[in-house]
């Protein structure tokens, strides 16, 4: 346990001091010293966290849970910094870390001339390069606090750095007005989901009188039936309340509708950080958090459900939203934002360990997605319109076979990574009696279909047909440097083998140990594991799902479309202008909370500052007074004659005045 412990200090504070030496003296070390400082802190916490993951997981040496410092101790709680490293943990180190590198390395190529995406003379711009590496390091650092932590203390801070710098990372180039409101608005949105987490922790606190895992964890059963008032005359179940307040938390940093406007907009960002939001660590913080929470949600039903059906709207409503986008990186993040849905409704399920399993594929074939939609703007100098590519299989076949394989990987392809952990999660609702579950299963049944579609038309768009770039991007295309398509081809590995790899022992057999907890009720996985036989044998029985048929029909169409001319946005437009227009204002979310909450928060403001700062402040207290002042000096003046007698006369009858107070009380 000392050597896991030892290894784990170093692996959260080797891209801490990378991020601290490119951010404070980047300007001394250069951008060759800023990426290798940061690329090496973020390498050496990979190749650590694969140390931990063969101690924990292969070789099963036992799990580290330690406290690292103590923070303060009041009446009787205390408040640490410490580690919990299990199944749960490892894996997710390693996947945190990967992709990561691959990201690290991937910005080399990506950001070598950022120089040229600032206004000329811009002290903003300034030394650039180095505070982005910076950032993507204390990014890395952030969510390793955060899956790492013992107690939820340290989780709501690595919870919040995360959001934190996010916000930076998003808003980074800040001249621009747009990436100025999407971090702006990714920020505001995640502390309306943090007031929750925030509330749902104070909960915690309150039930069980401590802030660390185990302690909760170890007694939760004994306070499943607690109930309290939050209304007069009604009462609530405590695991109840305290399930879903965490989840508004998850809805929040997973983007769950409704709190998942800010995702779409947080494209403004370079696209590096953009695979690293959406792919492996701030948008997966969520899904951690709910299956790390297993033994408090395994206690409530209502809970459960409520998660179930928000990760079922998500799923099949935001999958619908990237069939008429026509920015790449737009499509990929409505994927996302889709394919976070699919892990939400498993764990709704209680198929915490399918959920998970999604986690990490997608992670994956999501960050090489990401990064082959950069490595295609890069060669069309930054066009991200999808109606301007075509035809690029032939000058980019390196990014065109890699984005092929992330497509594949995403759709459910049989033997492909993404099949594996996204039939688990279908096959488990299938088989779930939580409330809901009827319709979840229909979401994400319609949601492989919707998800097919949307993938292969840009696919199509952007790799074949007719080339609709101008003459001068024509000329100049060819495939990017090996920074750029080393990461696509180290990811596009993992897109097709991890999922054979893990598919008997994560969801199916018992990976996780005593991480994940799972009600006998609720068990769900093992009900789905007793017709599973091998990676062979589920990948082949895959070509008989409804699943696979409805990916492939949505395969078809694209194709069929594509053939023709034909745009399904366009078509849609055209043919059923209506439902265009809901989903091109995707549903009027921005609209709602932008007339309903920003103008009626700015109405609030206004109306505060005209009643209690105008009137009663301003009005009533501080020129209210003076004018008071004003007043009583006036009347006072009359009594100040500046003659002897009237001072005397003034005397005399103060004295008189005593003197029958005297006499008289």
């Amino acid at each position: 346990m000392e050597s896991i412990y030892n290894l784990g200090l170093l692996i959260v504070l080797a891209p801490l001091a990378g991020a601290i030496v490119a951010g404070l003296f980047g300007g001394t070390i250069g951008r060759k010293g800023a990426h290798s400082v940061t690329t090496l802190g973020v390498a050496i916490s990979f190749v650590l966290s694969a140390v931990v993951f063969k101690q924990v997981v292969i070789d099963k040496v036992g799990i580290l849970n330690q406290t690292v410092y103590t923070w303060l101790v009041s009446e009787g709680i205390r408040f640490e910094v410490g580690f919990l490293i299990d199944q749960l943990t490892a894996m997710m180190m390693v996947v945190v870390t990967f992709v990561s590198l691959m990201v690290h390395i991937y910005t080399i190529g990506y950001m070598s001339h950022d120089e040229e995406n600032w206004p000329a003379g811009s002290r903003a711009g300034t030394n650039s390069y180095q505070r982005f590496f910076s950032y993507i390091s204390l990014f890395t650092f952030s969510m390793l606090v955060l899956v790492m932590a013992n107690n939820f203390m340290q989780l709501f801070f690595g919870w919040e750095a995360v959001g934190l710098v996010s916000y930076l990372l998003i808003g980074f180039w800040s001249t621009r007005e747009s990436a100025v409101y999407a971090n702006l608005k990714a920020f505001l949105v995640n502390r309306v989901g943090d007031f929750g987490f925030l509330l749902g922790i104070g909960a915690v606190l309150m039930t069980f009188n401590s802030l660390d895992y185990s302690a909760v964890f170890s007694t939760a059963e004994l306070h499943k039936n607690l109930t309290f008032s939050i209304f007069p005359g009604s009462e609530w179940n405590m695991m109840t309340v305290i399930g879903i307040l965490l989840f508004i938390g998850a809805m929040g940093k997973s983007a769950q509708v409704p709190l998942h406007v800010w995702l779409p907009d947080s494209m403004e960002g370079p696209t590096p950080i953009s695979a690293l939001i959406h792919a492996a660590t701030m948008v997966t913080a969520g899904i951690f958090m709910v299956a790390r929470m297993s033994p408090l949600y395994e206690l409530s039903e209502t809970a459960l459900s409520f998660i179930l059906i928000i990760g079922a709207i998500t799923a099949l409503f935001m999958g619908l939203l990237g069939l008429i986008q026509n920015d790449i990186k737009r499509v990929v993040a409505y994927s996302t934002l889709s394919q976070l849905g699919y892990m939400t409704v498993a764990l709704g399920a209680s198929a915490y360990a399918a959920g998970v399993f999604h986690l990490m594929t997608h992670a994956f074939f999501k960050a090489l997605l990401f990064l082959g939609a950069g490595s295609v703007i890069i060669a069309m100098h930054h066009d991200q319109d999808m109606r301007n590519m075509g035809g690029l299989r032939k000058y980019m076949p390196i990014t065109w076979i890699t984005s092929l394989i992330g497509s594949l990987a995403l759709i459910g392809t049989p033997f492909f990574a993404g099949f594996y952990s996204k039939d688990s999660i279908i096959m488990a609702v299938g088989e779930s009696s939580i409330p809901g579950s009827g319709f979840a299963f229909a979401a994400v049944l319609a949601g492989v279909f919707i998800t097919a579609l949307y993938s292969f038309r840009m696919y199509f768009m952007v790799f074949h047909g007719k080339e609709r770039m101008d003459h001068h991007t024509r000329e100049h295309l060819h495939e990017t440097p090996w920074v750029v398509t080393l990461p696509l081809v180290l990811l596009a590995i993992p897109s097709v083998v991890i999922g054979a790899i893990f598919v008997m022992d994560m969801p199916f057999g018992n990976f996780f140990g005593e991480a994940i907890y799972v009600a006998a009720e609720h068990d769900v996985l093992a009900t789905v594991g007793e017709s599973i036989h091998g990676w062979w044998g589920m990948a082949l029985h895959g070509f008989l799902t409804p699943a696979f048929w409805l990916a492939a029909g949505g395969v078809f169409t694209a194709w069929m479309l594509h053939r023709k001319g034909l745009d399904i946005a366009v078509v849609m437009k055209e043919r059923f202008g209506f439902v265009y227009k809901i989903l091109d204002n995707k549903y009027w979310a921005d609209e709602i909370y932008a007339k309903l909450f920003a103008a009626g928060g700015r109405g609030l403001g206004n109306g505060l500052w005209k009643v209690g700062d105008v009137a009663l402040i301003d009005g009533l207290m501080v020129n209210g007074s003076a004018r008071v002042v004003g007043v009583l000096s006036g009347i006072t003046r009359r009594l100040q004659t500046g003659y002897l007698y009237h001072y005397a006369f003034a005397m005399i009858v103060g004295l008189l005045a005593l003197f029958s107070l005297f006499i008289f009380r």
